[in-house]
């Protein structure tokens, strides 16, 4: 194999691809990225669970394949002058030669054959989505997934297609146990038919950083065990969560009748500036509410208490409720008008939250004891 390509080229794909590779690995050949010189240079790396593959412009001049240590080569590359031109050559196919400049490098090289390919199989459900849509569903969610491991099912999102006033949507739902999200857009051609499917942890957080231009266009392609996304030149497979997600909707209440309108930001700077006092373990935070005001107060045994008032919008009747300041905090940090909407029921029972505007998100929180 022999090849030539621009090194911002190959440092912008080599950043893609590298960030799969695990730190620490068993199998040898899972540090590696593989590189195919075949018309372009075209690098893949895995974890087992989840590929990125890309093909950058590269000038070919010798076909082949190999592997080498992904952190190692991108690490030589981001060091390497702007503008370089990168000469990668197996030569006798014991080492990678890496030249640029006076530079020169030779590194340890695994077979290409070794390399697991995680592609095969049919993706029979096919859809088309604007970049920033995907990346808004999974923005307004992906904080709500659960990273306790025994409850496995609940470590991604879950992408699914519901009917809402007779139209199809796109719906993404991440809960903890703790806290639900809940967002949705209008399903696109082709994924009125999909079945249910949770996108592991990992590849949610791959999916926003792939995501360089909202106004692109990608491709979603699903079977039962996989998820494929192609973005320009990236795409990216990875295996979905073998489990059942928990039915959500019977967690998000239906009759809560107190309303309280707030001014988003304001809220969101009380909560920070009582929260400061709160404990590490439980970051509880009261909100006390009457008519027009709502006090929010922590009270910590060993280091202090705090207490700020704000005039809020509360035409019903008095209730004290307590809430994980972090979490009204990511909520809030989420919504996309300037007024935020609670909907209490009783100091024991779930709380909803969304926008003002009849937006296409909403969040249920449980309440604390405080």
């Amino acid at each position: 194999m022999r090849a030539t390509v621009e090194r911002s080229h190959l440092l912008k794909s080599l950043n893609h691809v590298h960030r799969v590779v695990e730190r620490r690995n068993t199998i040898p050949i899972l540090a590696n990225v593989l590189l195919r010189a075949d018309g372009g240079l075209t690098l893949k790396a895995t974890d087992l669970d989840l590929e990125i593959t890309e093909t950058v412009p590269a000038e070919i001049g010798q076909a082949g394949a190999t592997t080498v240590p992904a952190h190692i080569l991108y690490d030589i590359v981001r060091k390497l002058p702007d503008g370089a031109e990168v000469s990668l050559d197996t030569g006798d196919g014991s080492r990678l030669e890496v030249k640029a400049g006076r530079s020169r490098f030779a590194l340890q090289v695994l077979p290409e054959a070794d390399f697991p390919d995680l592609t095969a199989g049919d993706f029979p459900t096919r859809f088309v989505l604007p970049a920033s849509a995907l990346k808004r569903l999974i923005d307004r969610t992906q904080f709500a997934i659960s990273t306790e491991e025994t409850r496995y099912y609940l470590n991604g999102i879950y992408l699914h297609v519901v009917t809402v006033d007779g139209k199809p949507m796109l719906r993404a739902v991440a809960t903890d146990g703790h806290r639900l999200a809940q967002a949705q857009l209008e399903a696109p051609s082709g994924a009125e038919g999909m079945a249910g499917v949770i996108v592991p942890r990992k590849t949610v957080g791959e999916i926003q950083k792939l995501v360089e231009e909202p106004e692109a266009e990608l491709t979603v392609e699903i079977s039962e065990t996989k998820i494929r996304i192609s973005i320009g030149s990236v795409v990216l497979t990875s295996k979905l969560i073998d489990g059942t997600f928990p039915d959500y909707v019977r967690v998000i209440p239906q009759g809560n009748d107190k309303i309280l309108k707030v001014d988003k930001a304001t809220f969101s700077g009380a909560v920070d500036r009582v929260s400061t006092v709160s404990s590490e373990r439980g970051r509880a935070v009261k909100l006390a509410l009457s008519d027009g005001k709502l006090e929010l107060s922590v009270n910590n045994p060993d280091s202090g208490s705090a207490s700020e008032e704000i005039a809020v919008e509360y035409p019903a009747d008095a209730i004290e409720i307590g809430f994980n300041s972090k979490y009204l905090l990511d909520v809030a940090s989420q919504l996309e008008s300037e007024t935020a909407e609670f909907r209490f029921a009783d100091p024991g029972s779930p709380t909803l939250i969304q926008d003002d505007e009849a937006g296409n998100a909403l969040y249920v929180l449980m309440p604390m004891r405080v």
